[in-house]
């Protein structure tokens, strides 16, 4: 879990009048996504050393300066409480410094699954509790499918023919998407 989840609550924290400290942990972990930028898409090793070398400093005076801020809010705020989480948490906010195929945050994931989970919650209004299940399992594959290049036709046509050709109960691991998926990467 990177800084996005927990600087929401900071934001949420913030009082209509304004928050120097909000604005002040905002400009920093703004920091830490700027240098973030400047190597994104790299090699996970080169990630990595760049983390140590520039996003450590900046994650090290980060919670410094914020642990400095919770001694002068008071901890039943709101403040109080959203700085009382980010340092609570501050061991899962820093694993991306340490690992290079980790993101610092989970934007991209959340973004992947924001369209499926959508569709999952308009299935509710499918006529009854089965065709709601039934749309949301179905709405479920075929998202799966765009997310890990299998064409989201094709798999459930060649899903149903196995289907009804008896491989029921014989081989349900073929029937997945994860052996399509292995043959459109090899195929890269």
């Amino acid at each position: 879990m990177g800084p996005n989840l927990r600087h929401r609550k900071l934001i949420a924290a913030k009082p209509e009048k304004g928050s120097p400290i909000v604005d002040e942990a905002l400009l920093r972990i703004a920091a830490l996504y700027k240098v973030e930028d400047t190597f994104r898409g790299s090699d996970p090793d080169q990630r990595c050393a760049a983390r140590q070398n520039l996003s450590r400093p900046l994650a090290d005076a980060f919670f410094t300066w914020l642990a400095a801020q919770a001694a002068r809010v008071s901890r039943k705020s709101d403040l109080g409480e959203a700085i009382a989480y980010m340092l609570e948490l501050q061991n899962g906010f820093r694993l991306f410094l340490d690992d290079g195929k980790v993101d610092m945050d989970s934007n991209l994931v959340e973004n992947a699954i924001r369209s499926p989970a959508m569709n999952r919650r308009n299935a509710l209004f499918a006529g009854h509790d089965e065709g709601g299940r039934n749309w949301a399992r179905c709405s479920s594959l075929i998202g799966t499918c765009k997310m890990n290049g299998v064409e989201p036709y094709a798999y459930p046509q060649d899903l149903l023919t196995s289907l009804a050709n008896g491989r029921l109960e014989k081989d349900i691991d073929a029937l997945m998407p994860w052996p399509q998926i292995l043959a459109a990467k090899a195929s890269l």
